[in-house]
């Protein structure tokens, strides 16, 4: 058993503690109550030397993965937030990011080593200690922290926001985990398991079914399924943090002046190591946005196809991609599912550029408020909100669009890097849930557009339920409809100029070969 100490500030800085700190007795590794006395060795500090506050850092990661368990929030959402709340400067910001976004990613993992130091399952530990116990585990198996300021700084923050008397529990158990490295806690977990699939969740912190569901993804798009293990090392990396300008109305130079790059893959974004992206004036007024560049690729696709070529009747060959310039002054253009207003911001500015109109749609107030918001540094003129049911517009509107956008609810399976706490909210039963709303959604776009328009059918998942198989059901029901090769058309719109995305005519974007979420496109035309 390691013999790490606990002594040290780590990172000091932090708030009282709660409560009354004294006390004749303690819990042990077990959690029952022992006297004091000179054998106990929770730490190697006497009491009075003890950390007995939170490191502000330490106390946003856990209020955060709190907020996750016990609000279902969203942790990119409560971040920011907790962030902003707690006064954190950009080191400390970073470093609370790391342990909060980290603790979420390898919680399957965490946990099973956790199982093997505490006496009992752990759906009875109290939830605030099960998730004390997963921050520290972090920091001593995953983060450079050096385990006695790991241990002493977690056990702090237990003291000041949970008890002295779980402090003790959690001194103890994570002792525990800090007397082997994370190699050697997979080591000893996989020693007797031949299931590939089991050793994959375990050691890459992924549920079963997302690892064979993910490996299921890659061959139906076309992708070898021994990628599997890359894919899934690439959910667990933290994502870098992409920009896009605004064409026409934003500007990366700010960006670009503190710290930021060039993207590589498509042109106007930019990459960003992240901290507190409010303090450009840039992106507080909307110009310049905090959008993955999957998701930057797939608006741009959908805004060059040339449909001229594509009513000429070469839609499924590589010269329908029409690049940046496709559009036509006058063209209508819809964001079925528009909320929160990201890829619609981008559209709004393509469509003023080029004289078209953009309608965005989003079915929830609170999201269309969003919407509006997002557009906002677009002139008015070159777009509308409507609020309503995506699946009735295309009967209240038929055939009044030249170019669609339907990005439709998923189980989100391609963006789990960038949030971290929904592999483990996700069941299969999700896809059974949300298969006909996406054909309904999928339906209603189609409906709406023009003869001689295209539809792109978007997922952020790359489950063939969510994908090609609603894609073909659509091409089956109807006559008027052929797809366009989506890999070309992205191509058109990316630097590189060969994407490799492409399969059977849809397009599929992998973190583990392109760096961005897994963005599925399929361009449907409907015949004039």
């Amino acid at each position: 058993m390691s013999e790490s100490g606990t002594g040290g500030s780590g990172r000091g800085r932090g708030q009282q503690p709660r409560g009354h700190q004294g006390g004749g007795s303690r819990r042990n590794a077990q959690g029952r109550e022992r006297n004091r006395g000179p054998q106990r060795n929770f730490t190697e500090n006497a009491p009075s030397q003890r950390t007995r506050r939170a490191d502000p850092a330490r106390l946003v990661a856990f209020e955060v993965l709190r907020a996750v368990a016990a609000e279902d929030a969203y942790a990119n959402l409560v971040l920011p937030a907790r962030i902003r709340h707690h006064k954190l400067d950009k080191r400390d910001a970073g470093f609370a990011t790391e342990l909060a976004y980290g603790a979420l990613r390898g919680q399957g993992t965490y946990d099973a080593i956790l199982a093997r130091c505490v006496d009992r399952p752990l759906d009875q530990l109290d939830p605030a200690i099960l998730d004390a116990l997963r921050i520290g585990a972090h920091q001593l198996l995953a983060m450079r922290v050096p385990a006695h300021a790991a241990l002493d700084q977690t056990v702090g923050l237990a003291r000041a926001v949970i008890g002295a008397g779980p402090s003790a529990l959690i001194n103890a158990v994570l002792r525990k985990v800090s007397a082997r490295t994370l190699d050697e806690w997979l080591e000893l977990l996989l020693s007797t398991e031949t299931d590939a699939t089991k050793v994959a969740s375990i050691r890459y912190a992924h549920p079963e079914w997302i690892v064979r569901a993910l490996r299921q993804s890659l061959v139906a798009h076309g992708r070898d399924a021994a990628e599997i293990d890359e894919l899934l090392e690439a959910d667990n990396a933290a994502p870098v943090v992409n920009l896009v300008a605004l064409p026409g109305i934003g500007s990366l130079d700010e960006a670009l002046e503190n710290g930021a790059t060039p993207g590589h893959l498509v042109e106007g974004s930019a990459l960003s190591s992240g901290g507190d992206l409010g303090r450009f004036a840039s992106v507080r007024g909307g110009g310049t946005r905090v959008q993955d560049v999957g998701s930057q690729l797939v608006a741009r696709a959908m805004a060059a196809v040339d449909l001229g070529r594509a009513n000429a009747g070469i839609s499924a060959d590589i010269s329908a991609a029409g690049g940046a310039n496709s559009g036509a002054p006058g063209e209508r253009w819809l964001d079925l599912c528009a909320g929160p207003g990201g890829k619609a911001a981008l559209l709004g500015a393509l469509a003023r550029q080029r004289g078209a109109h953009l309608l965005a749609n989003e079915f929830a107030p609170h999201r269309a408020k969003l919407v509006r918001q997002a557009l906002s540094a677009v002139p008015e003129d070159a777009w509308d909100v409507r609020t309503g049911d995506g699946r009735d517009l295309g009967a209240e509107q038929p055939e009044a669009f030249d170019r669609v956008l339907v990005d439709v609810p998923c189980t989100g399976l391609g963006a789990l890097r960038r949030r971290p706490e929904s592999r483990w909210r996700r069941t299969p039963k999700d896809l059974v849930d949300l298969g006909p709303l996406q054909r309904q959604l999928l339906k209603s776009a189609l409906d709406a557009v023009k003869p001689g328009g295209v539809v792109a059918y978007v997922t952020c998942s790359p489950h063939p339920a969510e994908t090609t198989a609603v894609v073909s059901d659509a091409l089956r029901k109807r006559e008027d409809l052929e797809l366009i090769d989506a890999g070309a058309v992205l191509d058109s719109v990316s630097l590189p100029g060969h994407l490799g995305a492409g399969h059977e005519l849809t397009a599929q974007l992998w973190p583990h070969v392109h760096h961005t979420d897994a963005m599925f496109l399929a361009l449907i035309h409907k015949k004039a």
